[in-house]
């Protein structure tokens, strides 16, 4: 009886990590891709992306490339080219900023309307992460920081979402386990339609400006 042989796979995978100014993107891709943590990160301007490589299985590499899309409103009009090619998207809001969660639904709509996965109608499959929980102190008058498990299930689910997860960036909480619940999502979906070499790169150069001062992001 012959052996089956199990081809080996190397797999690229294009994600998204968008939401507001402030609410801790690029720390979270600084402890997912690095293992660091550091209050000192300027905002993004434009874009940004980091490489990781993951072993998935003992058959398949992953190379997952995190797209750092300023939360600045004026780069919406620049999201279109940001987005093409992606699998996979995060989208992340700070819970000590109400007005962050309430614009959820709206990076999630921009992501729905630009984006879909390869050869289909599909939405790409997105991930929620109430970021900076290491903020919030529970008290007897503020028991969560806003949101019960229960009314972020129901978010999820009205709204696609794959799952969320409350992480922080300065603690390393759930960072790693939002990431791989993310890319079983997308292999699900893409694993036969896979790329195997980068994809094109368009690197854009802002006007400058001036330079902003050093905010505790995180």
């Amino acid at each position: 009886m012959e052996q089956e042989v199990v081809e080996h796979q190397e797999l690229l995978y294009k994600i998204l990590v968008v939401g507001d100014i402030g609410v801790g993107k690029t720390s979270f891709i600084k402890r997912y891709v690095h293992g660091i943590f550091s209050i000192h990160y300027k905002s993004t301007i434009g874009v940004d992306f980091a490489l990781k490589v993951i072993q998935w299985d003992d058959n398949t590499n992953i190379r997952l490339q995190l797209w750092d899309i300023a939360g600045q409103e004026r780069f919406g009009n620049m999201t279109r080219v940001y987005y093409k090619e992606a699998v996979g998207a995060i989208i992340v809001f700070d819970v000590t900023r109400s007005t962050t969660f309430d614009n959820v639904t709206k990076w999630k709509t921009d992501l729905d309307s630009k984006i879909t996965l390869p050869d289909t109608d599909e939405p790409i499959p997105v991930i929620l992460l109430a970021n900076k929980i290491d903020s919030f102190v529970p008290d007897e008058d503020y028991p969560t920081w806003g949101k019960t498990p229960e009314e972020m299930n129901n978010f999820c689910e009205t709204h696609g979402f794959k799952a969320w997860f409350e992480t922080s960036a300065k603690d390393n909480k759930n960072i790693g386990i939002a990431v791989n619940k993310l890319v079983a999502s997308i292999l699900e979906k893409v694993k036969n339609q896979c790329k195997t070499i980068e994809p094109n790169i368009i690197t854009l150069q802002p006007e400058p400006l001036p330079e902003t001062k050093c905010c505790n992001i995180y």
